[in-house]
């Protein structure tokens, strides 16, 4: 925006300074030459009563003394053909002004000024005086570079002005952008200073006020989810007791084992509902943390007879999103594979870290795949399948947070893949710095 208005004053200043100072030059050009031709008729006419009172001796001495004095060249031209001064060449101008008319011709080289003088005799007379074009322009260039340097001062502060009128609007500009990358990141106790035009202190003001009403509706929700979360701790407790009463055996572990893990994810709901957002140092190795997913789901998958293939880049594989975030996101995509495709299924888990930085994972299964809805199939609370339809939602929030986003597809030869993109947290770091 600086250079912008920078570039808009200079060009304003220009056409301002054109329209104002070529004229100026002209006419001190124009001056210039009507000083020197003022000159050299008044020289000129300076010798008429010479010529027209005394005798050709006389005035050939007195022409020589000027031409020898001055820089300008006198020539007298008589009716009979005779001059007196320096040659100069017996024009048609000298033949018009021996007619009786004083005048002044453009010739090659400069301007010739000619003097009507009729002689004590009353033959005719003319006085010639030659004014060259060093003479016509004496003075003209060093007036002109000193416009030139007045234009280039003119425009100089112009653009200075210009600069600092823009620096005083940029500048506001640049910290409410700076606070709205703070609250996108969850800083949401950021706050714009009201300065600058009065426009941007309004923008300010109502970015202010957003910030509040976010983080208001934030503190509810949260409230709300932790709430819900601690609601679910009485039945819980219950599910305990009644596992504690099954008898020993195979089955009666895995119970406790999957009442565990429900009251690992109900007090880790009611940890990340109390914890602020916007933790921009989180980040987690997803080759752990798939690797321990999928041994999880080994187990299911073992049980259900479905193959399971993993491509996993060995560790670590930083990704800029949460441990359990990310967990979350996995045992969604998973538990998708289990809950939409019929036991024998086979699926794969890819984990490949890219040449730019990004980490891409994928999850893809041989089942009948998402048909024709393989786009509607990451909408909220959308589904076909009487399922809740969050799963491949809380993937891609998660896939979003850590930089990246979710795609859904349906393999060429059967089956759904759905590829997870994440970030390094020096890549969300470096997205997030705000563009001056």
């Amino acid at each position: 925006m600086r250079r912008r208005l920078a570039l808009l004053v200079a060009a304003t200043t220009s056409l301002v300074l054109i329209a104002f100072l070529v004229p100026l030059a002209l006419l001190i050009k124009t001056v210039a030459a009507d000083r020197a031709v003022n000159a050299a008729t008044l020289q000129a006419q300076s010798l008429v009563s010479i010529v027209a009172t005394s005798p050709r001796s006389t005035v050939s001495l007195t022409v020589d003394q000027v031409n020898a004095s001055g820089s300008a060249r006198v020539t007298v031209f008589f009716d009979d053909g005779r001059q007196l001064g320096r040659p100069m060449t017996r024009s048609a101008a000298v033949e018009l002004a021996m007619r009786g008319r004083s005048l002044s011709v453009e010739e090659p080289g400069g301007r010739q000024v000619l003097v009507y003088v009729q002689t004590v005799a009353g033959a005719p007379a003319v006085i010639a005086t030659f004014v060259d074009d060093a003479e016509l322009r004496q003075g003209v260039g060093r007036a002109w570079l000193m416009l030139g340097l007045l234009g280039v001062l003119l425009m100089a502060a112009g653009i200075v002005v210009a600069d600092r009128l823009a620096r005083s609007m940029v500048r506001p500009i640049t910290e409410v952008s700076a606070v709205s990358l703070r609250l996108a990141r969850g800083d949401l106790d950021a706050r714009a200073s009201r300065s600058g035009p009065p426009e941007i202190q309004d923008v300010a003001a109502a970015l202010n006020h957003l910030a509040g009403r976010i983080r208001d509706l934030m503190r509810e929700e949260r409230e709300a989810a932790a709430d819900l979360s601690h609601r679910l701790r009485t039945p819980l407790t219950v599910l305990r007791l009644d596992t504690e009463a099954l008898p020993d055996g195979e089955d009666s572990e895995r119970i406790r084992a999957d009442v565990d893990n429900l009251e690992r994810a109900v007090s880790q709901l009611i940890a990340d509902s109390r914890r602020p957002t916007g933790n921009g140092a989180i980040e987690s190795d997803a080759a752990q943390v798939v690797h321990d997913r999928l041994d999880f789901w080994s187990a299911l998958a073992e049980d259900t007879g479905r193959e399971v293939r993993a491509e996993i880049d060995s560790g670590p594989v930083p990704v800029a999103v949460a441990a359990d975030t990310l967990a979350a996101a996995v045992d969604a995509l998973l538990g998708n594979v289990f809950a939409h495709t019929p036991d024998g299924t086979a699926f794969a888990v890819t984990l490949h870290a890219g040449a730019d930085g990004g980490v891409r994972l994928m999850v893809f299964d041989d089942g009948p795949g998402f048909g024709q809805g393989a786009g509607s199939a990451i909408t909220r609370g959308a589904s076909g399948r009487g399922s809740t339809g969050l799963g491949l939602d809380i993937a891609r929030r998660a896939a979003r947070a850590g930089g990246g986003d979710l795609a859904v597809e349906s393999a060429p030869d059967g089956g759904a893949r759905v590829t997870l993109t994440f970030a390094t947290r020096e890549l969300v770091a470096d997205a997030e710095q705000p563009q001056t």
